[in-house]
């Protein structure tokens, strides 16, 4: 008998994921190449040479069990020590190895925080719209998600309403910036404000509250936008980095957790974290993508095809009469649906054979995210779609 929690999940299965598989039956139906599949966020652009070719070296030169073999929890020494170096040069911060834990891309790495600091009932707060997945996560480990409304103007989070559903509850927030779906980058003012409400509230409560810093796309930015590092202005910060998008190798599953000494109480959240490593099931990081971090870990993909598919989609898409934010970073374009239901503009835009994925999905209704990490040429097929969708509401 399938557990109730699962019976939940399974009902609720990703709606990116059965648009994929739609995109697959499209596919086998009319031709791959008379379909437009902007569902998954799946990278495009190839691995670094460098780190195949390091791979290689690895796996030519050095001891075997060391490769293949099991380690600290938290991973390589000399791994960590090396990916403290990089952010130390790149931010100016003041990391060691015991301040990072290898995991097993993003994904782990929140669900080790969230192991190691939530209570049952305690709440952790997102700002909408945020990657589908959080909520799923909190209530694994019997906590609440608390939702902060959409700012459909720009997308920065609603830092008044923020500050409202703050309680004694309230264990900690997740930021994602650039941000999955929307691709914008949260502002340095933002980012201090967020910092400021949350120093006045622990005083206020007499408790920690933890920033949990969620950056997969910290690496993909434009038009020479900055991305904060939140450690610098809250020491109550964990950073959950992964190179799934910086190297393109998202099945390799290959990440880090960062967190600061001047955390309340680091020491004892450092081992729980580690602890959590294995308790979950994930024992280590793959051991093999760590030892390739050693000599690739500053290495990152060429993100001048995603530049090129972002203002092509977007200056043609405009043209056309739609709707949207032009993305600062990430690879997500997220549309305002000529119509409210959503879901029922999804559905349309099937006729055309295209496919992207509801905002809903993302708790924000009446929107749409379309993913451009696809070729250019794909989007230029795409385009006379495009356009033929929108005549159809008249735009």
């Amino acid at each position: 008998m399938v557990s109730k929690k699962m019976k939940e999940l399974v009902k609720n299965n990703s709606v990116i994921r059965e648009m994929f598989e739609e995109g697959k039956r499209l596919a086998q139906k009319y031709g791959k190449e008379n379909v437009y599949d902007f569902s998954l966020g799946n990278p495009s652009i190839p691995v670094p040479e460098k780190v195949n070719q390091t791979i290689i070296e690895i796996l030519k030169n050095e001891d075997s069990l060391q490769v293949h073999g099991y380690m600290n929890n938290a991973g390589f020494e000399d791994v960590r020590e090396k990916i403290a170096e990089n952010i130390n040069k790149k931010f100016n911060t003041n990391f060691s190895k015991e301040n990072i834990i290898m995991c097993v891309g993003a994904a782990s790495g929140i669900n080790i925080i969230l192991k190691s600091i939530l209570d049952p009932a305690d709440e952790v707060i997102a700002f909408a719209p945020y990657f589908m997945e959080y909520k799923n996560y909190i209530n694994s480990y019997d906590g609440n998600l608390i939702e902060i409304s959409p700012n459909t103007k720009d997308f920065q989070p609603k830092l008044d309403e923020f500050e409202k559903k703050i309680t004694p509850k309230t264990k900690a927030i997740i930021i994602n910036t650039p941000n999955n779906p929307t691709g914008v980058i949260y502002s340095e003012k933002t980012i201090k404000e967020i910092c400021r409400i949350l120093e006045k509230k622990q005083k206020e409560y007499s408790h920690e509250i933890f920033i949990i810093s969620d950056e997969p796309y910290r690496e993909i930015a434009y038009d020479n936008n900055v991305v904060p590092y939140i450690t610098k202005y809250y020491n109550n910060t964990f950073v959950v980095y992964s190179y799934s998008k910086t190297l393109s190798i998202p099945g390799e599953r290959i990440g880090y957790v960062v967190i600061p000494t001047q955390m309340e109480d680091s020491k004892n959240i450092i081992t729980a974290v580690t602890i959590a490593n294995r308790v979950i099931g994930c024992v280590n990081a793959p051991s093999l993508m760590q030892r390739l971090l050693l000599n690739c870990s500053n290495e990152k993909v060429d993100i001048t095809t995603y530049d090129e598919n972002r203002k092509l989609l977007y200056n043609e898409l405009t043209k056309y009469g739609f709707e949207c934010v032009k993305p600062q970073g990430a690879f997500y374009l997220f549309l305002k649906s000529p119509i409210e239901d959503d879901l029922e503009f999804c559905k349309k835009a099937k006729e055309y054979n295209i496919l992207f994925v509801p905002g809903s999905s993302f708790s924000c209704k009446g929107y749409v995210r379309i993913s451009y990490c696809v070729s250019n040429d794909m989007i230029k097929r795409a385009l006379p779609s495009f356009k033929k969708l929108a005549e159809n509401y008249m735009m």
